[in-house]
């Protein structure tokens, strides 16, 4: 059974209010992260597990490592490789019904296997399925495989996608001056478009961290010794093998393990695509505030109900909804990290429990990355209004007049700016009769005199360029 039987459109109402989902992914949200259940779901599991024994067969049937074992023919080999292809729902059924009596799931995957193959001319090595392999060797690279495709096929295209959107924003807004507040308070004023940047060029780096992930694996049985190979066939370099096997399906060879692969690679990642999520609540949560201070209007594609009695309202939603969804992933990851790089002695079964919450991780991760899309799609910046909170403000440009002040050499310019703006509010004119009479160059009291907190930006509007250039070269 393949999961994308749900279409993947993005909505927000419920796939069936009929269906007793237990959770929202299963759910409300189930045609926002269909795409991840391709990968990561229990038949996408099972699917890779095929995939490797598979593979291992085909590895034996190719490689001279078992002396007398035959050589597979090519159309052999295409057989086998079909065989998780058509991993189909009543294949589903079947292998459930032959897991209720093995009461063992990679025990079950290997009688399924060894059934396709009778009748056929591989009946003759259906008994090498799952020779010298402990149920982590298939599972780790089955992990392996399933987590390495959901990143670079689903999760990373739509974070890029996301990031993608804020650059294109902050480029547009590069040159609107905007009041900034440090503490909550007024300061140094800045552009809207570079405040967006910052947070472009924060989720950039995680993403380059993410998309350079290893994806590790290991094959060399019970307790990583290779006991059973070398007992079984002396003669053959396993670790050599090992390391070919596994390579050989594009993953990166661990050739020191306890039974089960470290998952250190796993805590990695998590922790790389968790840091990504915060950075990404930071942009809501600013953007969230941007909105209600009236920077941003909410115009765009609303044609949703805000309040169910305050017909005037237009709530930023799509912020809030991707918060939510980004604490829910963050707390998933975390726990995943923590738990993974831990396992008693040479094994226990925690991981096999956690694992399973890997695609619940990134499933509310991806609809945090889709709400916070489509929240930033539905924006338009509000120039007025940001101009008006400037011109509220002109305090702020005490900064410039002090600095000024030092560079000429007047006395006590931090002492005398903090007179005349602390704790006060100062327009144009106070800020202009108290310039004129600082005594400055002619040139440079006029240059301030000049000087509103639109203009007072520094580089902002350049600084957005960094965006244009590489990260390594940023």
């Amino acid at each position: 059974m393949t999961d994308s039987a749900v279409a993947a459109s993005p909505s927000d109402a419920p796939a069936s209010l009929g269906e007793p989902a237990l959770g929202p992914l299963d759910g409300r949200y189930r045609r926002s992260v269909a795409p991840l259940a391709e990968h990561l779901s229990e038949a996408a599991l099972n699917r890779r597990r095929i995939h490797v024994e598979v593979e291992w067969l085909v590895f034996l049937g190719t490689h001279d490592v078992v002396p007398g074992v035959r050589r597979l023919t090519a159309d052999e080999i295409a057989f086998l490789r079909e065989l998780p292809l058509r991993f189909d729902a009543a294949a589903v059924t079947e292998l459930g019904e032959i897991e209720r009596v093995t009461v063992h799931d990679v025990k079950a995957v290997e009688y399924w296997i060894k059934r396709r193959l009778e009748g056929t001319s591989l009946v003759d090595i259906a008994e090498l399925t799952h020779l010298f392999a402990t149920s982590e060797d298939i599972n780790n690279l089955s992990y392996a495989l399933m987590v390495r495709d959901a990143v670079a096929q689903v999760w990373l295209p739509a974070a890029t996608s996301l990031v993608d959107d804020v650059v294109t924003m902050a480029h547009d807004l590069r040159d609107l001056p905007m009041l900034s507040r440090t503490h909550g308070q007024p300061a140094t004023p800045t552009t809207l478009g570079k405040e967006l940047a910052v947070l472009a060029h924060r989720l950039r780096r995680q993403l380059t961290r993410i998309a350079g992930a290893e994806y590790l694996g290991k094959f060399n049985g019970a307790t990583g010794t290779y006991a059973a190979h070398k007992a079984a066939v002396p003669t053959t370099d396993w670790p050599a093998a090992s390391h070919e096997f596994v390579t050989g399906l594009g993953l990166t060879w661990n050739p020191l393990t306890t039974q089960i692969e470290s998952h250190d690679w796993q805590a990695e990642l998590y922790a790389d695509v968790s840091r990504f999520g915060r950075v990404l609540h930071n942009l809501c949560t600013d953007v969230w505030t941007y909105i209600s201070l009236g920077y941003f209007a909410q115009v765009r594609g609303q044609g949703t109900v805000g309040s169910s009695t305050m017909p005037h309202k237009v709530n930023p939603i799509r912020f809030e909804n991707a918060e939510a969804n980004l604490e829910v992933s963050g707390g998933l990851f975390r726990v995943l990290e923590e738990t993974l790089t831990t396992s008693r002695m040479q094994r226990d079964l925690t991981d096999s429990s956690m694992q399973r919450n890997i695609g619940v991780a990134f499933g509310h991760s991806l609809l945090a990355i889709e709400n916070a899309q489509r929240g930033l799609a539905g924006l338009d910046a509000a120039p007025a209004a940001l101009a008006a909170d400037l011109d509220g403000n002109w305090e702020v440009l005490g900064e410039a007049v002090q600095s000024v002040m030092r560079v000429h050499g007047l006395p006590e310019p931090y002492e005398r700016l903090k007179e005349l703006t602390r704790g006060r509010k100062v327009d144009q004119a106070k800020l202009r009769e108290f310039v004129a009479g600082l005594g400055l160059p002619e040139g440079e009291a006029a240059r301030l005199s000049l000087l509103t907190p639109g203009d007072y930006t520094g580089d902002a509007s350049a600084l957005v360029s960094v965006l244009d250039h590489p990260l390594d070269e940023a």
